[in-house]
């Protein structure tokens, strides 16, 4: 049954409590699957550069978390949204940088990004300057 991007559960996600911080995790998922805005299987790569403070992401809760969208009508931009909006409500991290690779689609690609420390996010623009490409 298909459903719209608003039905998307971010209490889904779960935290594990960190034991130490000053690391930077990196969540790799090269399988995210959900339905485009046009009804048809569309397919991203998703890569996750997480800087815990009090907790940290539980993994399995993660993965129940994005088999949501497999049946979702959603945008790449929504997609995107939804899905920062979302880890930065359940991990409330000192950093969070999103970037989401969409498969080609009539012969073009597009690639998202977010990232906390953005000023348009409400950060301070310093610490993404290393991460530029």
């Amino acid at each position: 049954m298909k459903k719209l991007w608003d039905k998307i559960d971010g209490k889904l996600l779960k935290s594990i409590p960190n034991p130490a911080s000053g690391y930077e995790q990196y969540i790799d998922i090269p399988e995210f699957t959900f339905m485009g805005v046009h009804n048809q299987p569309d397919f991203g790569h998703i890569k996750i550069w997480f800087h815990g403070e009090k907790s940290t992401v539980e993994l399995k809760s993660l993965k129940e978390y994005l088999l949501q969208y497999r049946d979702t009508i959603i945008s790449y931009e929504r997609a995107i949204d939804v899905m920062y909006k979302h880890l930065i409500e359940a991990y409330k991290p000192f950093r969070l940088r999103l970037e989401i690779q969409f498969r080609p689609r009539g012969g073009i690609s597009s690639t998202m990004k977010a990232d906390s420390d953005w000023g348009h996010f409400g950060g301070t623009d310093k610490l993404w300057q290393h991460h530029k490409d």
